[in-house]
């Protein structure tokens, strides 16, 4: 059964990351990006702020447990003329270390971001992007000392039309799946990137010509894509080739490993098949011991409510068809 209703529960009290906190990671981003705009010795080259990665894409979800939870954004910099790429990322950590707060809060140099962690709660990835006098728009690779061609505009565009297809169901179906990988330790190692890509290939309009309701709720659009990403990783053994979406030219084959491929490739296997039995199933308490079985206890049925001022009338009956067409 699809039990949309159930799913609806476990996204908003379990998977997505509640509004007071996407409402703090947007309060300290704005704190962080006034304290570097500040500095004396950067600010005037620092020229705005965009988020990025999974706080761009709508992906974010709740972190386990008590770990905390991390946002990216970007740091719109202008080129410096001698700056090594490198330059930018220790140039944003010295102007945390002269911050008065800041300085006393763990911060690190990463690859491609500066990090400054609050205690118990989030860390922030704070990454330099530059459009550089030769067209290139870039972020750093400090590791390297080189610049990393990006478009971070062009992947959530991409994003935003893939969702749009899937009629606003794509996104929920990744932080499903991000939620099923952090919190059931299920292919562990596949980065967020690179699961947001593969599922969001599934997504086309050629499946809705075939069937308008192919992406329908999130039950049905979970159970397509996964099944669809299934048989693409099935065709392929070895490590295919992820590009970039948005048309920057990269590629995200250096993000995981023939071994780590092949892990998610087996995990996608399983979990398809655990979803299609799931939905599959007519009889309403096995189903939702099955979905329960994926995605754990916060998969519920929706409370329901009384006005207090008369008794409570029973909700009404949530169709639940299968992809034979059978409701109940």
């Amino acid at each position: 059964m699809q039990l949309a209703d159930h799913f609806a529960v476990l996204l908003k009290d379990t998977v997505n990351l509640s509004q007071g906190k996407l409402d703090l990671l947007d309060s300290r981003v704005n704190s962080v990006y006034k304290a570097l705009k500040a500095d004396d010795e950067i600010g005037d080259i620092i020229l705005g702020k965009t988020p990025q990665g999974s706080w761009a894409h709508k992906t974010i979800i709740n972190p386990v447990g008590d770990n905390e939870f991390d946002a990216d954004f970007m740091l719109d910099m202008e080129e410096v003329p001698g700056w090594e790429p490198k330059t930018y990322i220790e140039q944003v950590y010295a102007a945390l270390h002269r911050h008065t707060i800041y300085n006393d809060m763990p911060h690190s140099r990463k690859c491609r971001c500066v990090r400054l962690v609050y205690a118990n709660s989030m860390h922030l990835d704070i990454v330099p992007h530059l459009h550089l006098a030769d067209g290139r728009e870039v972020i750093v690779n400090r590791d390297e000392n080189q610049w990393e061609t990006t478009n971070p505009d062009g992947f959530t565009e991409w994003m935003r039309s893939k969702d749009s297809i899937a009629r606003g169901n794509l996104r929920r179906v990744i932080r499903l799946m991000k939620y099923l990988r952090d919190h059931k330790n299920s292919f562990v190692g596949t980065r967020s990137i690179l699961l947001t890509t593969l599922l969001g290939q599934q997504v086309t309009t050629l499946k809705t010509f075939a069937d308008p309701d192919y992406y329908s709720n999130v039950p049905t659009t979970l159970l397509h894509v996964v099944s669809d990403l299934d048989a693409y990783l099935q065709a392929h053994p070895t490590k295919p080739s992820i590009p970039d979406p948005s048309g920057s030219g990269v590629t995200f084959d250096h993000r995981w490993t023939q071994n780590t491929y092949s892990y998610f490739r087996d995990r996608i296997h399983a979990h398809a098949a655990e979803i299609a039995e799931a939905y599959d199933e007519t009889d309403k308490d096995r189903s939702v011991q099955l979905w329960q079985g994926i995605f754990g206890d916060g998969f519920a049925a929706p409370v329901e409510k009384s006005s207090g001022k008369f008794p409570t009338e029973a909700a009404p009956a949530v169709t639940t068809v299968g992809r034979s067409g059978r409701a109940g």
